[in-house]
């Protein structure tokens, strides 16, 4: 079954609840202590921006989060960590953190494991059921260009089409700035989103009554501030 329902639910909670300027910010503040201010010389930070831009926040918010990751604007100290669980009908899950506060942070997601109808695991229990890969989502500025030969020219291994006129292309993680800015700047497509992420070796299929029964679970993930992204083994 399709990944196109979670990632419905992913914008409607991020809308509704407002919580999505809270991670953005927080991603930009590591984005700059890793790299730097930069954003030519930073694609961890060019993303957050460019992620931050889409969602239409605020330039001073921006401007914030950039001064905190540089030291000016507060002593924010967060740390990214990986849980590993299974949710509902054995579904292994990733879930990436940013966080200023470890123990508060496994102790809220154990609950919600718990209370979804899953358990979280200890490091490593489900991360072998993955790839890491380097993913681009974009879409063709003009008609007529062929996603599997720009895939060969940008250097991705291969491509997967999605809805609304958009692509996947998968690649190396190493590699993802570079494929990237091969699509947008060589081969006339329009880079949405490109980041490093993990994709399951072999997907589960769900009925639409279990669906559901991981939809309360990524709902309680999805709403907590701490939760940066989460993969899913469907």
């Amino acid at each position: 079954m399709g990944r196109g329902w979670i990632n419905a639910i992913r914008e409607v909670n991020a809308a509704k609840k407002g919580k999505i300027f809270t991670k953005l910010s927080r991603e930009i503040t590591v984005s700059v202590k890793i790299g730097g201010p930069d954003p030519d010389a930073n694609s961890r930070l060019r993303m957050a921006l460019k992620d931050a831009r889409t969602q239409s926040m605020p330039r001073d918010t921006i401007e914030r989060a950039i001064k905190k990751g540089t030291g000016e604007g507060g002593d924010d100290n967060y740390e990214e960590l990986t849980y590993e669980g299974y949710g509902p009908h054995g579904v292994a899950l990733l879930v990436e953190t940013l966080t200023d506060n470890k123990n508060r942070t496994v102790q809220d997601l154990r609950a919600m494991f718990v209370r979804g109808g899953g358990n979280l695991g200890e490091s490593g229990s489900v991360l072998w059921m993955f790839d890491k890969i380097g993913s681009i989502i974009a879409k063709a500025e003009k008609d007529g260009l062929d996603a599997e030969e720009a895939a060969i020219n940008a250097g991705a291994d291969e491509v997967d089409e999605l809805d609304d006129g958009q692509f996947q292309f998968i690649c190396d993680p190493q590699e993802v700035d570079a494929v990237q800015s091969a699509l947008s700047e060589g081969e006339g497509w329009n880079v949405l989103k490109y980041e490093i992420s993990y994709r399951p070796k072999t997907p589960q299929d769900l009925s639409e009554e279990q669906e559901n029964d991981l939809r309360t679970l990524m709902d309680k993930l999805e709403d907590h501030d701490d939760v940066k992204k989460i993969h899913l083994s469907v």
